[in-house]
């Protein structure tokens, strides 16, 4: 047993050592320094953009950051969500909660009067992300340049490669070796959860109804006076549009706030909680709760691997000129 367990731990760590790689090579086809002659003010007017808009709705920041993730978890940082249409990534259900589309167009109609043909949306919403965690209050980070566009958006990849609420330990930790990403990058992109919100249905799981029609807590790894905060908010009469803070403390702010929810017991999914459930990620999630800038560095890092995965570059994929359709 002991033989088959170690054998098992070399195949899994050389494969997340090839998918490292991988990623690196992707990372280094990218350039920081990508749009410097072609549109030299292009980063200044995303980064206007999503401040504007972050300026008249304070939630834009925590859209941008979801939508990041659910693009680049599925056929890579490419805009593949962007697409619009029957069977595309946005007719799944996973999605039809995600927002921020529409800062994206709207940097997207800005850099095609300035620089025609030239940034793509991938890009754009990379840098929009970026730009997102740095007004909630995040650090400053500098990320690569020159994804191209996709042309592949289908609705059946959604699912098989994004992290679902429920997910166990094991379930993310494959995903993300799946994506080249560590078990670290694992706990500090979960931190991503310090700011947005999410729906009732996203952490229902946790709550089981009763023949008199309230809820009663099933799920032991959540502190009760939370839950019951949460069953005040997400009552069973409750729309489908009702959401709630991922961040209970600090919700409009990108701090190490999630980190001390976790160790509180104060976080929205079984799929937060599992974090606690082993001895390493607990260790981490410590670090984290005790070290804001310990975080942000990491972070830093981490959210540079995350916007590499699967990038298009060179003459593999276009550069749309609008981002809700590939180019006739």
């Amino acid at each position: 047993m002991e033989t088959k367990k170690s054998m098992f731990l070399c195949i899994l760590v050389s494969f997340i050592f090839i998918c490292c790689c991988y990623v690196s090579s992707v990372t280094a086809a990218l350039s920081f320094d990508f749009y410097a002659a072609s549109c030299p003010n292009a980063e200044l007017m995303i980064r206007n953009t999503v401040s504007s808009a972050s300026s008249n709705d304070p939630s834009v920041p925590g859209k941008l950051l979801r939508l990041v993730f659910h693009d680049c978890f599925v056929e890579g940082c490419d805009a593949s969500l962007m697409l619009q249409g029957n069977n595309t990534e946005q007719s799944d259900p996973a999605n039809r909660s995600v927002g921020g589309f529409s800062v994206i167009e709207s940097a997207k109609r800005l850099l095609e009067i300035f620089c025609p043909g030239t940034v793509s949306c991938a890009d754009i919403i990379a840098l929009a992300a970026r730009d997102a965690v740095e007004i909630a209050g995040g650090p400053r980070v500098q990320i690569p340049t020159g994804r191209r566009d996709g042309m592949v958006s289908l609705a059946s990849n959604v699912r098989p490669n994004i992290i679902d609420t429920s997910f166990t330990m094991d379930e993310m930790v494959k995903l993300f070796a799946n994506k080249g990403l560590s078990l670290l990058d694992l706990v500090i992109l979960s931190g991503a959860h310090t700011i947005g919100s999410a729906h009732c249905n996203t952490f229902r799981s946790r709550f089981q109804q009763d023949s008199n029609g309230t809820l009663r807590l099933i799920d032991q790894t959540i502190d009760t006076n939370y839950a019951d905060e949460l069953m005040k908010q997400c009552p069973v009469t409750a729309q489908p549009s009702v959401t709630v803070n991922n961040d209970p403390e600090t919700s409009m702010l990108f701090d190490n706030q999630y980190y001390r929810n976790l160790l509180a017991h104060r976080v929205l999914f079984p799929s937060d909680s599992v974090l606690m459930s082993n001895v390493n990620t607990k260790k981490m999630v410590e670090d984290f709760a005790n070290d804001q800038q310990l975080f942000f560095v990491n972070w830093g890092a981490a959210f540079v691997k995350l916007t590499s995965v699967g990038a298009k570059t060179d003459e593999d994929g276009e550069i749309r000129s609008s981002c809700t359709a590939t180019n006739v």
